[in-house]
């Protein structure tokens, strides 16, 4: 018979726990009907753990690229059923209790994720931090950045088809695997659920292999490199129309707020305000067009907008352009200089022309180097 589910469990040195873990599965196979199989991605235990599952009939994946994710993929990849359950070897999830997520995954879903918020957290389970900071605000951002309505990203207990697995084409290989996952399903326009799970304390008496801080900033880095939009492209639209709108007010005149008065050092750093802002744009740009060349990104309509209306031609016009302003604001700024024999300026009025001169020229050199290069991408891709 074909094997419908593939066990998948990631092992470094869980000797003390894997015989339980591979039991409970096995039990579930039993008393469900389930033809299935049971792989151990063994990351170079030194414990005795590959022979406990040798010795409980369980297919013992070798994989030498360390890592939580390189460890998973090697047994994914190995896997033969249908359907694949990951879960970690550390007697944390019941593997007794898997019938759930593999209803859902008959029932068509690609990506099942367990929700230990919804199924229970068993006392001394979950770190403190993890509970009410780390899970919540990662899960947040994840929801917010990618629109998944998904209440905990890092369970590490969940199903797919192995379809869709191959679909996701996941490339990182350590703890921020598991966002990955959620977020390339929903990139990929996968269907995802979730059903609750229980955590309970794992029974090991050595230390987890997460590290609370770098895996957390990990899991953070990640969700932000694939979302260009939170993380370039809004900034720039806040800093830019924020930026020229109080310019060009404190152009015209000083504002006023009660006893405080904003003059021309405020218009410095509103007109920095749009540079910046047009930094963040040039990022938003170029990491789009990486994550999207390298495949860490699927190419959307806005992608080839970028090339469509973002050219050399257009960007050269528009960045003389601006720098024939600047340039003719500097002209003017040195004809009222001279009108005075070069001497002594009123700073006041002198940097209201000063200021949007130096910015224009910067902004328009900017403008045109970054349509040199931007020209230079698109050769790659119109190749």
């Amino acid at each position: 018979m074909s094997i419908e589910l593939t066990v998948v469990m990631p092992c470094l040195n869980e000797a003390e726990t894997l015989a339980i873990c591979i039991k409970k599965a096995q039990s579930f196979f039993e008393i469900h009907g389930v033809e299935g199989e049971i792989i151990i991605a063994d990351n170079g235990s030194t414990d005795g753990a590959i022979q406990i599952a040798e010795q409980l009939n369980a297919k013992v994946v070798h994989v030498t690229e360390k890592g939580y994710g390189s460890a998973l993929k090697g047994g994914i990849e190995a896997a033969k059923g249908t359907y694949i359950i990951m879960a970690d070897a550390d007697d944390s999830y019941d593997f007794a209790a898997l019938l759930p997520f593999l209803t859902q995954l008959r029932a068509g879903y690609d990506l099942v994720v367990g929700n230990r918020f919804k199924g229970g957290i068993k006392k001394g389970a979950m770190p403190f931090l993890h509970k009410y900071l780390g899970n919540p605000v990662l899960s947040f951002i994840g929801k917010l950045f990618y629109g998944i309505k998904i209440g905990d990203f890092h369970c590490g207990l969940r199903g797919f088809s192995k379809e869709a697995f191959l679909k996701m084409n996941l490339k990182t290989s350590g703890m921020e695997f598991a966002s990955e996952m959620i977020v390339k399903s929903k990139l990929k326009n996968l269907k995802i659920t979730e059903v609750p799970t229980v955590l309970y304390p794992d029974g090991r008496t050595r230390k987890p292999h997460l590290n609370t801080w770098q895996d957390g900033w990990r899991h953070l880095r990640f969700l932000s490199l694939y979302s260009p939009n939170w993380l370039f492209l809004y900034p720039a639209t806040f800093l830019i129309i924020m930026g020229l709108i109080s310019s060009t007010l404190l152009i015209i005149n000083p504002i006023q707020i009660d006893n405080i008065i904003l003059d021309i050092h405020t218009l410095l750093y509103t007109s920095s305000f749009v540079l910046i802002g047009f930094q963040f744009l040039v990022f938003y740009c170029l990491t789009k067009i990486y994550a999207v060349e390298n495949d860490l990104l699927p190419k959307s309509n806005r992608y080839d907008t970028l090339f469509k209306y973002i050219n050399l031609e257009r960007g050269l016009v528009l960045g003389v352009l601006i720098l024939i302003v600047g340039c003719g604001l500097s002209y003017h700024g040195l004809y009222l200089w001279k009108r005075t024999d070069f001497g002594n300026l009123n700073p006041t009025s002198t940097l209201r022309i000063v200021i949007p001169a130096v910015f224009t020229i910067l902004l328009g050199i900017q403008v045109i180097l970054f349509s040199l290069f931007f020209s230079i991408l698109g050769l790659k891709k119109n190749s």
